[in-house]
């Protein structure tokens, strides 16, 4: 049996946005704070496989650790993007949602109805 997970950051207000959301929709989840648990570099390839998207539209473009490594740099491969995000988490974007095969980046916040519509669907 797939259960929810989010991978979120608890000052993020988007993040307790969607955590709302979830609990007002009585759905029930596991909330993992990937600062303080990063996901293995398997986990998140296995995200961005299920979201369908390359690692340059999870990058918190705005963090201090993004300028610092020159991420800007078009030049970079996707496993240097991955490698940075890895070491250093607080580069990638929250909230992200995985159910099953299925994930989403829920940024903004309203993006967590159309993933649980999408689930419904699934199920």
């Amino acid at each position: 049996m797939n259960r929810l997970t989010i991978y979120q950051k608890p000052t993020c207000s988007t993040c307790r946005d969607v955590m709302a959301r979830l609990s007002q929709a009585g759905v029930d989840y596991d909330a993992i704070n990937y600062i303080i648990e990063p996901p293995s570099r398997a986990k998140l390839v296995e995200l961005l496989r299920k979201m369908g998207v390359g690692p340059r539209v999870i990058l918190r473009t705005k963090e201090e650790p993004y300028r610092e490594l020159g991420l800007a740099d078009k030049s970079l491969s996707d496993d240097q993007l991955i490698d940075a995000m890895i070491a250093n988490p607080s580069l990638i974007q929250r909230p992200i949602l995985e159910y099953g095969e299925l994930a989403t980046l829920a940024r903004p916040a309203e993006r967590v109805d159309d993933f649980l519509t999408a689930l419904k669907v699934a199920d």
